[in-house]
């Protein structure tokens, strides 16, 4: 057998002078293993070929894993900015009337949702000096008392949770009125006014059926929600 080698010899040189050129290459490492199995022949097993072959499975795979980490870390951050610029602006207003607008205007461009409203509930019939306070404002829904649980549990005997991330159930009528047709998912927080206090309910309502899913955390729509608890005691005081 002779040993000339039939590359061409610039090329030759060429390899020789940077042979991590082609050991960088995945590709033409994968192509010369090939070529050293048929030399080889059918009944030779390459163990060091196989074991390359899972290192670089190995390896694609931490690499995936490692961008995955990467665009969930940027995303958990981009959502805590989302809700500390909601809270801050929450905070501005000096008036209950005020505090409804910004709410229904710059909070929610802020959460980017399409549906704000909080759910208060009374034992009273008569609620005409409580509206009287509200002013145009028709973001506040005064329910009777229980309403806020049933809606949350749709009506199952389960457990409470204080934040709900789901699609729109067939139950949302006495929600969303007029807009159910373009609400596709909805966020919903059980809100504790304090000690002899009716529960109320803020919700988020947005067109995109997978902005809101029980999969999702709700870390951070919590701490909202306790901020917005905060705020509301010092108008219902």
């Amino acid at each position: 057998m002779s040993g000339k080698s039939d590359l061409d010899t610039d090329l030759r040189k060429k390899i020789l002078a940077r042979p991590n050129v082609i050991l960088d290459d995945k590709d033409l490492m994968r192509a010369l293993v090939g070529a050293k199995e048929e030399a080889m022949g059918g009944n030779i097993v390459d163990i060091r070929g196989i074991a390359m072959e899972r290192l670089e499975h190995r390896l694609d795979r931490l690499e995936d894993t490692h961008r995955s980490v990467i665009a969930a870390a940027y995303e958990n951050l981009a959502g805590t900015n989302q809700i500390h610029r909601a809270i801050l602006r929450m905070m501005d207003p000096l008036d209950f009337p005020s505090f409804l607008s910004n709410l229904d205007e710059d909070v929610r461009e802020i959460l980017r949702v399409e549906y704000v409203a909080l759910f208060l509930e009374t034992r009273k019939r008569d609620t005409r000096s409580f509206e009287s306070v509200l002013g145009a404002h028709n973001i506040v829904k005064l329910v009777p008392a229980g309403f806020v649980d049933t809606y949350l549990t749709l009506g199952r005997n389960t457990p409470v949770r204080d934040v709900i991330l789901r699609e729109i159930p067939r139950q949302s009528d006495s929600i969303y009125e007029s807009d159910l047709s373009s609400i596709k998912s909805e966020a919903l927080m059980r809100l504790k006014f304090g000690a002899g206090r009716l529960p109320g309910m803020l919700v988020l309502g947005a067109e995109d059926p997978h902005q809101f899913s029980p999969h999702q955390g709700t870390d951070l729509l919590a701490f909202f929600a306790g901020v917005f608890e905060r705020i509301m005691r010092r108008w219902l005081a």
